[in-house]
């Protein structure tokens, strides 16, 4: 007599509170394996034995970077979320950028970028002009044009200008001065004070005193109109054996000054001398 093997088949019931069971044993271990392997990257085995700062480190010291940043470090050399590493040395003053790298055995590699200055900012309320008052804080602007706090005292044998503007147009602002500063080289000067209106109406202040009112305008158009005034401003000024005190370029057919004791309207207009 032939027989056949049955194989039992388990009901739906069983089959499910197996596959759960398997399950549930799955996540434990994968549980306790977690555990472990936290507990185990705490161990002071993995504790981080020294910090390896390159780059940038002109204006920070290793105790500024030891008194800014380590407080703000956590973990270990396994644990630590490079992340959260970067923004403790980014926090630190002058530090724009900075990249964590680790290297074995229990070292992190910091690479800084620290910023630039490229002149001083002062915020100014949205449509007021351009000769309303800034606000009293001051910061700093990068070589990016970005706006960062930091010690002013660490700048002050910097010859920086000052730029004056409604907030989000420090880059802006930068890129015109870089604009407009070569044609007052040409002059002898340099543009000591920018200053952009609400409204988007420039104004320039010479080292000598002297103030520029530029008009509105792209940075290419506003460049463009004072080339073409400095250009012609040093005739102006031989001819009259006057100093520029100031002038106003927002007219259609030229522009008008003033000099230390006469008065030069636009073409057209009568010249007015001051006894």
């Amino acid at each position: 007599m032939n027989s056949a093997a049955a194989t039992a088949v388990l009901p739906p019931d069983i089959r499910l509170m197996n596959a759960v069971s398997a399950l549930l044993v799955a996540a434990l271990l994968a549980t306790v394996a977690w555990g472990l392997m936290r507990w185990a990257v705490r161990l002071p085995v993995f504790n981080l034995r020294a910090i390896q700062v390159v780059g940038d480190v002109s204006r920070n010291s290793v105790a500024s970077l030891r008194a800014n940043a380590l407080p703000r470090l956590q973990g270990s050399f396994l644990s630590m979320n490079l992340k959260d590493g970067r923004a403790a040395f980014e926090a630190v003053p002058w530090v724009r950028h900075a990249q964590l790298q680790r290297i074995w055995p229990m070292r992190l590699k910091v690479n800084l970028e620290e910023h630039r200055a490229a002149a001083y900012w002062e915020a100014r309320a949205d449509g007021a002009d351009a000769a309303t008052e800034a606000a009293a804080e001051r910061a700093l602007v990068n070589s990016f044009g970005e706006v960062f706090q930091a010690n002013l005292g660490d700048v002050e044998d910097e010859d920086l200008p000052m730029l004056a503007g409604p907030a989000h147009t420090a880059g802006a602002m930068l890129q015109m001065w870089r604009a407009l500063e070569p044609a007052a080289e040409k002059l002898g000067e340099s543009i000591e004070r920018l200053d952009l209106s609400g409204r988007g109406s420039w104004r320039a202040t010479f080292g000598s005193g002297a103030v520029v009112e530029l008009g509105r305008g792209g940075e290419s158009e506003v460049a463009e109109r004072f080339g073409r005034f400095a250009r012609s401003i040093s005739q102006v000024t031989a001819t009259y054996n006057s100093p520029l005190l100031s002038a106003d370029l927002r007219h259609a057919d030229g522009y008008a000054v003033k000099l230390r004791g006469v008065t030069i309207q636009t073409p057209g207009k009568p010249v007015n001398r001051k006894r």
